[in-house]
């Protein structure tokens, strides 16, 4: 294994990106979409508007003054990290989730197989019903220390985690944040295609599994393989000496399920988001405090250790959204939007509609929030497929496929890096873990998108 001074800390590719982003305001010329509201009052760009502005350069030290823009554009995440943490901690103080743990492996240690396949369906259905991934943070720790019980490591924990979330994301069917509002937004039927898309995740969800398997396999029977084979793990993920599921225990979990449960509800029926989360998680806090027996000094030691364990994470997401906020304050976004759209209309539908996966691939880098994305782009690739001969059902695909899978890879997207310094695991190595999978996947999908388009979907 080479020395982890080769690979560069999260943190510093991140500030690299920074730094470079605010290079390419000084390069590439400023310009801007008009923009309208729909009923709902959100801004849709008007097809054909794109008009170069004036504006004047960013003066050179906004790279370190827009950090704080940055941390206060990621403020509800960050503080969701910090709760989410605390919570967990609280939650761990009762033991319930190492009885969970040591259940799995008693059940399930000799069939990581099953347990991987099972885990990431659930995962996968998630986010593609309800749009699940910042929810599933609070997870990486229990899937590390699960992973690491079962011989493997913390980068099969975060491949069973993201990978699963990705492939969701991708070929969701009712993800209310990307699918139905690019829908909304193209005119196209909510509930067309439902059957191509679950049939597709299927597909996706079992090249993930077998990619996550093929590699904690390898683990398994050399642990010197492993990516993370350097990194210290003994602290924060090691396996209790009790890890007896009693009566109290299983209550915490009941509860703690229960309120995820509830919170899914929540934001099919009501919206619910990050207020909301925040609010069960902590009252996850006090219910297990109850059935745990924990005395309140406890709890609040308990609860401060666990969100001061979260602070690398949550610096790095805030720093992750700076990027974003650097270009917007250069007004480049827009430009380089369309750039990549304009040669779109001189291409085959077949080409076409390839090139509106790349298309949206590379955007996903700038935009990785995928209703902010498609608030943007669906106003241009709607009517432009009207151009090309391509459908707007396989726009809509396009979108949600290069939003949700590079959500793996692109470090402009803070959850990801948020959970990639959760599990310690260094970018570059995550990276050479989820490339291969990710040309796995997208061999697919281009095949997919050709067959959608000769097939008139």
């Amino acid at each position: 294994m080479s020395s982890p001074s080769r690979f560069p800390h999260s943190l510093v590719l991140i500030f690299a990106m920074i730094v470079i982003a605010q290079l390419a305001t000084y390069v590439l010329p400023s310009g801007e979409f008009q923009r309208v509201a729909d009923a709902g009052g959100k801004l849709l760009v008007t097809p054909g508007s794109y008009a170069q502005v004036d504006a004047a350069p960013l003066p050179w030290h906004s790279f370190l003054t827009l950090v704080p823009r940055g941390l206060a554009k990621g403020a509800d995440v960050i503080f969701f990290v910090f709760v989410v943490g605390g919570v967990i901690a609280v939650v761990r103080a009762t033991g319930a989730i190492d009885a969970l743990i040591g259940a799995a492996i008693r059940k399930l240690g000799d069939q990581p197989l099953v347990l991987v396949s099972v885990t990431m369906a659930l995962l996968a259905v998630g986010a593609s019903t309800v749009g699940m991934t910042e929810e599933y943070m609070p997870f990486v720790p229990v899937l590390v220390t699960l992973c690491i019980a079962l011989k493997m490591d913390a980068v099969v924990a975060l491949g069973i985690i993201y990978g699963a979330g990705a492939i969701g994301y991708g070929c969701a069917a009712l993800n209310p944040f990307t699918v139905i509002i690019a829908k909304g937004i193209a005119g196209v039927d909510l509930a067309s295609n439902q059957d191509l898309r679950w049939g597709l995740l299927a597909v996706c969800l079992a090249i993930g599994v077998h990619h996550v398997m093929r590699y904690g396999r390898r683990v398994q029977r050399d642990p010197s393989t492993s990516l993370v084979a350097d990194i210290d793990y003994s602290r924060g993920f090691e396996m209790p000496a009790d890890m007896r599921m009693s009566a109290a225990r299983a209550a915490v979990l009941a509860v703690f399920a229960g309120a995820i449960a509830l919170f899914v509800w929540g934001i099919k029926v009501h919206d619910w988001y990050f207020t909301e989360l925040m609010a069960v998680f902590l009252a996850i806090a006090l219910a297990s405090a109850l059935l745990g027996r924990l005395s309140p000094n406890r709890v609040a030691s308990e609860f401060c250790s666990g969100a001061a364990e979260m602070t690398s994470t949550a610096l790095l997401i805030g720093f992750a959204y700076t990027i974003q906020v650097v270009l917007n304050e250069g007004r480049v976004i827009d430009t380089v939007i369309q750039a990549m759209a304009e040669p779109l209309q001189r291409a085959t539908p077949e080409l076409a509609a390839i090139g509106m996966l790349a298309f949206q691939s590379v955007t996903n880098f700038f935009i990785p929030s995928g209703s902010g994305q498609a608030y943007v782009v669906m106003p241009i690739m709607a009517p432009l497929s009207d151009l090309v001969g391509v459908s707007r059902e396989v726009a809509v695909l396009a979108y949600q496929f290069g939003d949700g899978f590079t959500n793996i890879i692109v470090p402009t997207n803070a959850l990801l890096m948020g959970m990639l310094a959760l599990a310690r695991i260094p970018y570059a190595r995550w990276a050479r873990f989820i490339l291969p999978l990710l040309a796995k996947i997208y061999l697919v999908l281009i095949v997919f998108l050709i067959w959608a388009v000769q097939a008139g979907i």
